[in-house]
């Protein structure tokens, strides 16, 4: 794999849309930030969480039906 420099970003990127420039500078901010995310739940989001597991399969989302709406929605 060839060495990426910005100039040849740039050069990628010169007539590409405006529609993916900001899908690729919010892909890139995430991937510069420099935090980690501690994610501490509720009690009320734990017991949740937990009551999943009891949900009947006719209440269940099917994964692929999911991933199309999903797509369609954020234009993926």
């Amino acid at each position: 794999m060839s060495t990426i420099t910005l100039e040849s970003l740039n050069e990628k990127l010169k007539y590409a849309p405006s529609s993916i420039l900001e899908k690729i500078w919010g892909y890139a901010d995430a991937l510069l930030e420099n935090n980690e995310l501690t994610f501490k739940l509720s009690e009320e989001q734990k017991t949740h969480l937990l009551n999943q597991n009891n949900v009947p399969l006719e209440q269940c989302i099917d994964a692929e039906e999911l991933y199309k709406k999903l797509k369609k929605k954020y234009d993926l």
